[in-house]
Formats: structure tokens, C-alpha cells, sequence
């Protein structure tokens, strides 16, 4: 199609220009060397796909450009009119993990994003808060910088505490509580040969072996030693974390919590051999002691693991004096957790039996699945005003790591009572930090905050 256009020539001596052309609205720009139909397809394509894929893409389509162009292109487009909305959700989001982070802003009438600014300190928060007086609701996680950014910032809205975040401070809690429980988990041995008085009639028992110990459990009982022998001499965590090597966070975790809840955690990982435990324990019994030939009859029963696995266990079974039973092998503390924290009508009728054996055991464990059946009906029903009394009935059981879990909903009581209230949740956000992650990632490093910025307010 041919397109006829005006030029037009200027009269006045001093013009610079001398001639020039008639522009086509929606067509032509001054010194453009593309058409506007054809800017926005790039644009577009820069917005979906940033540089590299957007540049292959582009030319499989016909409209060869550079990543540069692209990106440049992204860059050019305006932000959106921003709006000030009157509920907002604010998460973090890492440039660079461990390094540099920012924060981001999301409606959350609408889920869009309104703005996205570097750092998560309260200085920060604060002060885009005060810059947009109109805000009533603000939904956060339990982060401290955020809550502190929030009451100085917009004193008079109402802060709303994620109710996810409080779900998975309940599920530490309670995974904390079975693995110091853990003795409870396996099933007591029969007791057919009982005499009347409770005692044993064929004598007493034969002595056995401690129970297995991993590397990883050796490794804490070493770290919590020498932690607490620098402590007791006199160092600082600080120094300590120093001279071990390690960070100041693990020194504060083992300084604080006693060796039995390490020894516990480590001992009770799940492992892929789990379920052939007991094939091992009775053909070593048996007096099968090659672990080559064990090896392979248990990648008939649908083991997929390595010869080396295989040979450590029985390489440990060797050196005990006595072998280990072929009682069923207990279900792992993680394991015993995920069933207390699920809904009973969601276990399956083996994982029902069994809990239902574990928490008859254990009435701390019982107790436990009771409050975490509480909370969840808060957090189901929206009946938040029953906060304060579930605290006390917790506080009335010896839980301790359910006590500080209680202990940190007090801290931020009046956010967490709005969380378990109001509808309002924090869920909106947090797409939008995984949608965030996405657009980084396929910016190949070329992830600068204004781009990330225009990739993301306007898609």
C-alpha cells in the first residue's frame, strides 16, 4: 500500500528545519525509524520477555531488534497514573539473596501493583506511608521492620497479620514439640511375658545397644559442646561464632535450646532407606551381613538409591553387640507433625491409626493436636476474639515451644486478632513476589530496579 504524505518548507531564513514532513497520527514520529504500530509490538514483546528471548521471539516474527532495543523500549514506556488505595499488602523481595532487597506495594482490592521501592527498613516504609494518608488496612507477614514502619507511618490503620505466616508458626512450633517427644512415637514391645506384678518372668532384659547415632547427630553434639565451652569461658556469641566458623545464628540457636532437641531432629530425618529398615534388620537377623547382596534384594522390593548408602548402615549394624528389632520403624517426627497439623478428615486410615496410637502414648502430644485444632477453627471461622483464651489454655500445658509461639502472638496481638477477624490476607502479595521472581529471572542479571519496576506495575 502506498501512503502519499505533504512537505511542507519553511519561509523564515532562521528556521533550522527548512522543510519537513507530514506526520500520520497512530503511523509516523519525528526521525523514528520504525512505525508506532510497530514500537508497541516490540515494546510488548520487551514487557513479556525482556531482552534475549524477547529478541529471539521477535525475529522468528519478523521484527528483528537487538535485546538493547528492547530493553530500551521497556524503559521508555510510562508508569501507570499511581493511585492511592485504601488496603495495601507489603512483602519483601530479594535483587540479590542475602544482599540487596526492596519492597513492594499491592492493592488489595484490585492485586495490582502500585509501587515498588528499594530497602525493608521502617525508615523507608514509613515514609511512603505518610506520603499517602488515605490508607486504612495494611496486610503484613510478622516481619518486625514492617510493623514498626506501619505504626509510624499510618498510626491509625489497621495492620493485619498474614494468616499463612501465622499457620507456619504454629507448624514449627508443633514440629518442634514432636521431636521432643519423640520417644513417644515408636510402639512399646509386646507384653505377653508380664508377670502379674508388671515384672518380667524369663529374667531381665537382655542389655541393648544405644540406638544409632548419624554423622549429622555427631556433628551437633561436637558444635553444642565446644559452643558452650567457649560461652562458659567467657566469650561472646559473637567471638564464638568467630573462632568455630560459623554464623552467629547458629550459635545463638545452640546456646539456647538443650542437646536432646538437636540429637533429636538429627536422629529422626527421614531417609529414602526408611522403608527398608526393616527387610535390613531381619536379614542381617539372619545372618546376612553383605551389603552388596543386600543391596540388591532391596532394589528388587524398589530401592533406588546407591551401594555406599547401603554399606554405612550395615557397616554400623557390625558394630553393635546386639541386633536391632524388626519392630515396625516409627513414623519420622516431620511426619508426625504434617498429621497433627492436617485435617482429620484428610488422613488417610493408616496415618489415622497410627496418630491416633502415637497421641493415646503421649498426652503432651495429645494435648497439642487439641490447640492446633483451636487455631485452625480461628483461622477457618474468622473468630479471632478467641485469641486471649486459647493463650491461656495454651500456656496451662507444659509446652514450651507452644509457649513461645504464644509468647510472639502477644508481642503483635492486636495484627494477629485483625489476621484471624478480618478477610483480608496477605496471600495477593505474596503472587506477586513469585511473579517478581519470574521477571528476574528471565532478565539474564539485567534485573535493575527500574526495570523490574516497569515489568511489573505495567503487565
Amino acid at each position: 500500500m502506498d501512503v502519499g504524505v505533504r512537505r511542507f518548507r519553511c519561509d523564515d531564513p532562521g528556521c533550522g528545519a527548512a522543510t519537513f514532513a507530514e506526520q500520520i497520527p497512530g503511523l509516523t514520529a519525528p526521525f523514528a525509524r520504525r512505525t508506532a504500530g510497530l514500537t508497541d509490538c516490540l515494546a510488548t514483546i520487551g514487557l513479556a520477555l525482556a531482552g534475549r528471548a524477547g529478541a529471539r521471539l521477535a525475529s522468528k516474527l519478523g521484527m528483528p531488534a537487538c535485546r538493547d532495543t528492547l530493553i530500551r523500549l521497556v524503559r521508555a514506556l510510562p508508569e501507570p497514573p499511581a493511585a492511592v488505595p485504601t488496603v495495601i499488602g507489603i512483602d519483601d523481595f530479594a535483587l540479590r539473596k542475602g544482599a540487596v532487597y526492596g519492597t513492594v506495594i499491592v492493592d488489595m482490592e484490585t492485586h495490582r501493583s502500585i509501587d515498588i521501592f528499594p530497602g525493608r527498613d521502617a525508615d523507608t516504609l514509613a515514609a511512603w506511608l505518610a506520603e499517602r494518608p488515605g490508607i486504612t488496612v495494611i496486610c503484613r507477614d510478622r516481619g518486625g521492620s514492617y510493623a514498626d514502619g506501619a505504626r509510624r507511618g499510618a498510626p491509625d490503620a489497621i495492620e493485619v497479620a498474614d494468616r499463612w505466616h501465622l499457620w507456619a508458626n504454629l507448624g514449627a512450633a508443633v514440629d518442634k514439640t514432636v521431636s521432643a517427644h519423640a520417644a513417644c512415637l515408636p510402639e512399646p514391645p509386646p507384653a505377653d511375658n508380664l508377670a502379674a506384678d508388671g515384672r518380667s518372668e524369663a529374667g531381665p532384659p537382655p542389655q541393648s545397644d544405644p540406638p544409632i547415632e548419624y554423622p549429622l547427630a555427631r556433628r551437633h553434639r561436637e558444635r553444642h559442646a565446644a559452643i558452650h565451652e567457649l560461652l562458659a569461658a567467657g566469650c561472646s556469641r559473637a567471638e564464638a561464632a568467630r573462632e568455630l566458623g560459623i554464623s552467629e545464628r547458629t550459635v545463638y540457636r545452640f546456646a539456647g535450646t538443650p542437646l536432646e532437641q538437636h540429637l533429636g531432629r538429627a536422629n529422626n530425618r527421614a531417609s529414602r532407606l526408611d522403608r527398608f529398615m526393616d527387610h535390613l534388620h531381619q536379614r542381617f537377623a539372619d545372618g546376612v551381613h553383605n551389603a552388596r547382596v543386600l543391596h540388591r534384594e532391596i532394589e528388587l522390593l524398589g530401592w533406588r538409591g546407591s551401594l555406599r548408602t547401603v554399606e554405612r548402615y550395615i557397616a554400623q549394624l557390625r558394630e553393635r553387640a546386639n541386633p536391632p528389632p524388626t519392630a515396625p520403624t516409627p513414623p519420622k517426627p516431620r511426619k508426625v507433625a504434617g498429621w497433627i497439623m492436617s485435617d482429620p478428615d484428610h488422613l488417610t486410615a493408616g496415618a489415622a491409626m497410627q496418630l491416633k496410637a502415637i497421641l493415646a502414648r503421649c498426652p503432651e502430644l495429645e494435648a497439642t493436636r487439641k490447640h492446633v485444632g483451636s487455631f485452625a477453627n480461628m483461622i477457618q471461622n474468622l473468630t479471632g476474639d478467641r485469641l486471649p483464651s486459647w493463650i491461656d489454655a495454651v500456656r496451662a500445658d507444659d509446652l514450651p515451644a507452644l509457649h513461645s509461639f504464644a509468647t510472639g502472638l502477644t508481642r503483635d496481638q492486636a495484627a494477629v486478632t485483625a489476621g484471624l477477624t478480618l478477610p483480608w490476607s496477605n496471600g495477593p502479595t505474596e503472587g506477586t513476589v513469585n511473579r517478581l521472581k519470574m521477571i528476574k529471572r528471565s532478565m539474564y542479571g539485567r534485573a535493575n530496579l527500574d526495570l523490574l519496576r516497569r515489568r511489573l506495575l505495567i503487565t
